[in-house]
């Protein structure tokens, strides 16, 4: 086999044991189990990484770089920050849809996968705040805190990813961030500051105007 070939069936492989893990968890499997289901020798496993938890560690590396770059390439024809942040909350939510439930609670459980999620996790947090600061330097948007703004985001992101949202609501990670994505545009977008009367409040308190 050639250094071309050898290279393109080590990336096909990992491509599949990647697909393997995000579809049914990996806490349960051996690299005996694993090896078995990819039709490859355990020598074969070794060329991609040294254990069972390194295998883990770079599969959820490649997946959430992978995300990373699809949401990023999601923002490349769109305009004005309520359509870039609906885009880019909107493009998080597919990205994950390969992950199964069992893979984000093997996931949470095994300390440098879930190292690699909560990095993930902090540049989308980083990202909102800047398409936030972004539209309010350009008058877009009205002038938030982003970084506060951000802050819940990333809050409500954790409860997604870790299927909590899910559990309370219903709504499964799509939905959810396209939830989230109308919550932050509404606020960004909205006149009402915090320092004045909530509008609801400002209509009661206002004087009757005579009828004519």
């Amino acid at each position: 086999m050639t250094s071309a070939h050898a290279t393109a069936r080590r990336a096909e492989l990992f491509d599949q044991l990647v697909a393997l893990l995000l579809s049914e968890g990996f806490a349960h499997l051996t690299l005996d189990e694993i090896a078995a289901r990819l039709r490859c020798s355990k020598s074969t496993l070794y060329t991609l990484a040294g254990s069972k938890e390194q295998l883990v560690r770079a599969a959820t590396v490649h997946f959430f770089r992978g995300a990373t770059e699809r949401v990023e390439a999601s923002l490349t024809s769109v305009r004005g920050t309520t359509e870039r942040l609906t885009a880019y909350l909107s493009a998080v939510g597919v990205a994950l849809e390969p992950a199964s439930r069992q893979f984000m609670e093997d996931l949470a459980a095994f300390p440098p996968a879930r190292e690699v999620y909560e990095q993930n996790t902090a540049f989308a947090a980083k990202r909102v705040q800047e398409l936030i600061d972004d539209g309010a330097s350009a008058g877009d948007v009205r002038s938030v805190h982003a970084a506060f703004v951000a802050d819940v985001a990333a809050s409500t992101m954790a409860r997604i990813q870790t299927r909590e949202v899910s559990e309370r609501t219903g709504l499964d990670d799509s939905q959810a961030y396209a939830e989230l994505a109308a919550l932050l545009t509404t606020g960004i977008t909205g006149t009402t500051g915090v320092t004045g009367p909530p509008r609801a409040a400002a209509a009661r308190s206002a004087p009757a105007r005579p009828r004519s």
